[in-house]
């Protein structure tokens, strides 16, 4: 089976192609064409096929070259019956929904329905064409999303560069060696966090036809011990949704107030929603359990194709941050497979104005004691006002106002003039560092054009709260020390004892990696922990789904 390489950590897009396939449903006039056994007249032939379907020239360029490395139609036999091949090509199209994808979008009514032979030599020729585009846009769809996220606005662009997978070469190879089905399917993004989001998209499909009890709005609070008339269809939910054994459901038959195991049950569920998980049934607990598991698994397909859009790491380290259910987590190299080697609750971007971007970047270097160069418009929108009203204001916050670039910046007297200088922008602010300065103790770098980085903070509180999105972009870190000795293995003398010494004395201190970390903000509401193995779900807290959710129904 031939090897299908992916891009490393690059956002990398097909050229948009919509294969008009439901136009095999209208056959084209004239005479019976006669279709050449192989080769290149075989490609001309097909060529002209896939035009009468309505395909770009894009797709036609495609179709030519896997029609010119194969011998002969491969999906039909000389009588116009499907082959094995054709036969598995039509059973994986139609199995496309498993990965979160829409059959309907490769196989039109009449596609999937044509199990007989065709009547003639130029449907034949028409049904080989389509099934050959369909399976080709399927293998790219697979492979790297149906929609481009950044000409979507769903993401920021990466380096760019090819993606290496030629895909009419490796249909044809697939169908010389008859590896079709496994060809394809290793099309799909080989990180364990899709194979267990396709595996929970099938038990929610599956609950999606069952009916389950409704539940009421909360007009206050329900407390453990409470009267609850209700508690009897909270786990009957809890017991579908995995969070409740099923045995325990019949314990509490007939209950009127809320009780364990419920009790229990309700936690569990609050801690996979992102819920405080205090058993106390309020309104977002009881929202969150009314949401059907047609529309979790909506959830689910999005994450899907989120992760398509997501290349495969190489054999660097890897630290990823799910922005929405604000965690961090590092694995070590080639290790995706195991359980994350650490997870650390973030703080992101404050959904309105500030969201923290998504992208892939590479850390080379973090900054002990780091000095904050106050953004210009943090500091006309925030830091300028605040000094206005009160002089003492700068100094009390460690900050100073500097002249030019870098560390070694010239201070300048905190004058009516100097602030007005940061004003026009000719003079900048900067916090010194210690245990004031909004970047916390440690600063990790990771040169991107946003200038957004993962840093600590002096405000710990804030890591108590389930919705933790207050920056103005950057991820701030609850152990920033845990992250450091963690970026630092491998670099001599760097022990917990000497980070710990760099965080506590005067001046900064820059250290190099021994080796690059591959970095990458992504945005997840489903999404399963590989520590546990339980599907976790998340606010939509930037909108980022419903917009997906519309490319994606406008692309259909």
């Amino acid at each position: 089976m031939q090897t299908l390489p992916r891009p490393r950590w690059t956002f990398v897009r097909r050229g948009a192609a919509a294969w008009l396939v439901v136009a095999v449903a209208t056959q084209a006039g004239g005479g019976r064409a006669q279709v050449p056994p192989s080769g290149a007249s075989s490609a001309e032939t097909m060529s002209a096929a896939a035009r009468s379907l309505g395909a770009t020239e894009a797709d036609v360029a495609d179709l030519r070259a896997f029609y010119a490395l194969v011998d002969g139609p491969p999906w039909t036999d000389t009588s116009g019956a499907l082959t094995g091949a054709g036969r598995d090509v039509m059973a994986l199209l139609a199995g496309a929904a498993r990965h979160g994808l829409d059959p309907d979008a490769y196989l039109s009514p009449r596609l999937a329905a044509a199990v007989d032979p065709p009547h003639g030599t130029r449907e034949r020729c028409t049904r080989d064409a389509a099934m050959t585009l369909a399976t080709l846009r399927y293998m790219r769809d697979l492979h790297l999303g149906r929609v481009d996220p950044v000409a979507a606005g769903l993401s920021t662009p990466g380096p760019v560069r090819a993606d290496a997978l030629d895909f009419p070469a490796a249909l044809a190879g697939a169908v010389g060696a008859h590896t079709v089905g496994p060809t394809l399917d290793a099309l799909a993004p080989s990180l364990p966090a899709y194979r267990a989001l396709v595996a929970a998209l099938v038990r929610y499909r599956s609950l999606a036809g069952q009916t389950l009890p409704s539940l009421p709005s909360a007009r206050s609070p329900i407390r453990p011990g409470e009267p609850f008339e209700h508690v009897n269809a909270v786990a009957v939910r809890l017991a579908a949704f995995g969070d409740l054994d099923a045995d325990e459901v019949t314990t509490i038959s007939g209950a009127r107030s809320y009780v364990e195991p419920v009790v229990g049950g309700v936690r569990r569920f609050q801690q996979r929603h992102g819920l405080t998980a205090d058993g106390v049934l309020g309104a977002r607990t009881l929202a969150a359990l009314g949401v059907s598991p047609a529309a979790r698994g909506r959830q689910i397909a999005l994450a899907l194709e989120r992760l398509r859009w997501l290349p495969d790491p190489g054999s660097r380290r890897v630290i990823a941050v799910n922005v929405p259910m604000f965690q961090l987590q590092a694995w070590e190299a080639e290790r995706l497979d195991a359980a994350p080697a650490l997870t650390i609750p973030v703080i992101v971007g404050r959904a309105v104005g500030h969201g923290t971007p998504l992208f892939a970047a590479t850390l080379q270097h973090l900054i002990f004691r780091p000095y904050w160069n106050v953004p210009a418009s943090i500091a006309r929108a925030e830091v300028l006002p605040a000094a206005a009203r009160d002089p003492q204001y700068l100094a009390r916050q460690g900050m100073e106002i500097v002249a030019g670039d870098g560390d070694r910046a010239d201070v300048v007297a905190a004058t009516d003039a100097g602030l007005a200088a940061v004003a026009r922008g000719t003079l900048r602010i900067r916090q010194q560092p210690g245990p004031k300065n909004a970047l916390g103790l440690v600063k990790f770098v990771f040169p991107n054009r946003f200038d957004v980085y993962m840093h600590g903070t002096p405000v710990q509180a804030l890591f108590g709260l389930d919705r933790r999105d207050f920056s103005h972009g950057c991820v701030r870190v609850a152990d920033p020390a845990a992250l450091a000795a963690w970026a630092l293995a491998g670099v001599p003398g760097w022990t917990p004892s000497r980070i710990g010494d760099a965080m506590a004395v005067r001046d900064n201190v820059s250290v190099t990696l021994a080796a690059p970390i591959d970095v990458v903000l992504y945005y997840l509401t489903a999404m399963v922990d590989p520590r546990d193995g339980r599907l976790h779900f998340a606010d939509d807290i930037y909108g980022h789904d419903v917009a997906l959710d519309r490319a994606l129904r406008a692309e259909r």
